[in-house]
């Protein structure tokens, strides 16, 4: 995991981030399917949370996984990711969370490809593509 968990006020992340991010990154919507700038992208690099930089997923681990959203089978490392039972919408989904900052970044399902036949379906608006990482 990256440095030290990040904690701030709910109003310094509002001053932080665009009224969308914040949205997805605090509030844990979810953007439209087939609408987030990652959705189709083929271009490399290290994914960071969208809120704290946090090193989450590498670009060599993105499949199309044809949900709508940027999908990976497994995380960078292992420890930045937090999972919670989500009890939303009337289903029991496991949600996915940046350790470091707590930020919501999509849910993880069982239906992925191998290695792992995980599927972290994550919102673009929660990443930021490293290219030069």
């Amino acid at each position: 995991m990256s440095a030290d968990r990040v904690t701030k006020t709910e109003e310094e992340w509002r001053k932080e981030l665009s009224p969308e991010r914040y949205a997805i990154l605090r509030d844990a919507a979810t953007e439209p399917p087939f609408t987030g700038a990652y959705t189709h992208s083929k271009d490399t690099g290290i994914y960071r949370c969208g809120a704290c930089g946090n090193v989450l997923f590498d670009s060599s681990t993105k499949y199309d996984s044809g949900s709508g959203w940027p999908s990976f089978y497994e995380p960078a490392v292992a420890d930045a990711l937090e999972l919670v039972e989500d009890r939303s919408h009337g289903m029991i989904r496991t949600e996915v969370r940046c350790r470091r900052c707590r930020s919501h970044l999509g849910h993880l399902f069982d239906d992925g490809p191998q290695p792992t036949g995980q599927r972290y379906c994550m919102n673009s608006l929660a990443l930021d593509l490293d290219p030069s990482a």
